[in-house]
């Protein structure tokens, strides 16, 4: 089985979050391995997706996955 693309691992992680961040550390990883496979800097992520579009739903959201590597924008 190959490994997902960014674009798989972040729909991955808008399913976990809605289901109450179910396996949410997993799919942080795997977004991870795939930033890093296809040599992204950052993930982007929609703020209308998010159970928590508001501005201190997004700043956690971002201190949650920087402890774990990866650096979060969010689209306009």
């Amino acid at each position: 089985m190959s490994e997902p693309t960014v674009t798989e691992a972040i729909d991955n992680i808008y399913a976990s979050l809605q289901s109450d961040n179910a396996d949410i550390d997993e799919h942080i990883a795997t977004l991870k391995r795939a930033l890093a496979r296809e040599g992204a800097k950052e993930a982007v992520f929609d703020p209308t997706r998010l159970a928590q579009n508001n501005r201190s739903g997004r700043k956690m959201m971002q201190a949650y996955f920087r402890q774990r590597g990866v650096s979060v924008k969010f689209s306009t």
